[in-house]
């Protein structure tokens, strides 16, 4: 039973439009409420994972439980901490706007 080949592309009606979504889609936000903020958390993250494998040769593999308390300042990883990076500068500069099915990223109207 080969049931692979027997599935087509679904595609709008002759005519049909595609709604955009009314609203943006949600997803997870790791922005802070100002940069120097979001310097903080990184800068204690960072100080933390550098600070438990430094000390490792002085106080020994205890040091290493330090680590894990850095996913606690990062809100996940090193990399969630950089998108949130982003998210937090162009915050209020950058705009979605999703237009029949077709998203584009746009600078924010000047108030």
């Amino acid at each position: 039973m080969d049931t692979l080949n027997t599935m087509e592309p679904v595609t709008p009606a002759r005519g049909a439009k595609v709604r955009a979504a009314a609203s943006p889609a949600p997803g997870p936000d790791f922005a802070s409420k100002s940069v120097p903020r979001h310097l903080a958390r990184g800068a204690v993250g960072f100080g933390l994972i550098i600070g438990s494998i430094a000390l490792v040769p002085v106080a020994g593999p205890v040091t290493l439980l330090a680590a894990p308390l850095a996913l606690i300042a990062f809100r996940g990883c090193p990399t969630c901490w950089m998108v949130g990076l982003a998210q937090t500068v162009s915050r209020g500069r950058l705009e979605r706007q999703c237009v029949d099915g077709v998203c584009t990223l746009s600078k924010a109207p000047v108030d």
